[in-house]
């Protein structure tokens, strides 16, 4: 096989998330962006999907607290534990809390925070912000991934606030998630947003 082929195959290789070799995962995550950077940069009918409602509010999150909990509960015991011991009478309850802040990125719409922060602005020239930190949570094994996104656009007459473009990874990146579908979404909000004319989102990301 010529190696020039051998080696394109090898960087479209889809992802296996049930490896969890750090060899494995940091080359995965290095294929995968690549990919979807050419997803990003392809032109896409507006969905106005940045503009869509909340999945979750403040009220849902003490509403269901209580539920959540008892699902940590109910693992714990699963795992041979006794959630009665001293050590996890709260655990429990900090678990609840900590998911549903590891998620609260459905609490929050990319519109919440763009909507006063994009500028008309006569300027032509790319627009790069780089090592954004982006934590999120893997929806196949419910584990930490973390790592950095580089977001590149050609403005079109409009500008956002650099601040917003970190506002935006971290918003979609708080979600249950896979690393293609985080990166087309940074990708989408921003054209939708801003209509640019062009877009790049590199994502760089490894489980913990």
């Amino acid at each position: 096989m010529d190696p020039a082929k051998s080696r394109s195959l090898t960087e479209k290789k889809p992802i296996n998330c049930n490896g969890f070799l750090q060899e494995d995962k940091k080359d995965s995550s290095t294929a995968l962006s690549r990919v979807d950077r050419g997803r990003s940069e392809v032109s896409t009918p507006p969905l106005e999907s940045w503009r869509e409602e909340r999945t979750r509010s403040e009220e849902d999150n003490e509403l269901n607290l209580p539920s959540l909990a008892a699902a940590y509960s109910t693992i714990l015991r699963a795992l041979g534990e006794d959630p009665a011991r001293q050590g996890l009478l709260k655990t429990p309850w900090r678990a609840a809390t900590a998911m549903q802040f590891f998620t609260k990125g459905y609490q929050e719409t990319i519109s919440d925070v763009l909507n006063d922060a994009i500028f008309d602005e006569d300027h032509d020239e790319m627009v790069i912000v780089k090592d954004i930190d982006m934590f999120s949570m893997c929806e196949h094994h419910l584990v930490p991934f973390i790592g950095k996104v580089h977001i590149g656009y050609l403005p079109n007459k409009q500008v956002l606030g650099l601040s917003k473009l970190a506002r935006i990874v971290e918003i979609y990146s708080r979600r249950l998630q896979v690393q293609e579908r985080l990166t087309k979404q940074i990708a989408i909000a921003i054209t939708e947003a801003l209509q640019p004319a062009g877009v790049g989102v590199v994502v760089e990301a490894t489980y913990v």
